[in-house]
């Protein structure tokens, strides 16, 4: 599956939230978003309207590690 380009903050959010993340704090630009499952992780990510592409694959490698999946198996579940 071809990487997401321009999604926001705001998609982000939504695209995560099945997998249990939440805005947990904001301070300033950045968002910081938590998850319960399969233990506690965290993830950092401005509130842009739109983020780079190197933002959003390195947030989808964070995410997929803590999962313990693949990157492309996580893009399978978030995305399709």
């Amino acid at each position: 599956m071809k990487r997401p380009r321009d999604l926001s903050a705001r998609e982000i959010i939504r695209v995560l939230r099945p997998l249990g993340y939440r805005v947990t704090r904001q301070v300033g630009s950045h968002m910081r978003l938590t998850t319960e499952e399969r233990g506690q992780h965290h993830i950092t990510i401005p509130s842009h309207r739109q983020l780079t592409i190197g933002k959003i694959n390195a947030m989808l490698w964070d995410v997929a590690r803590h999962f313990g999946i693949s990157r492309e198996e996580l893009m399978d579940r978030l995305f399709a």
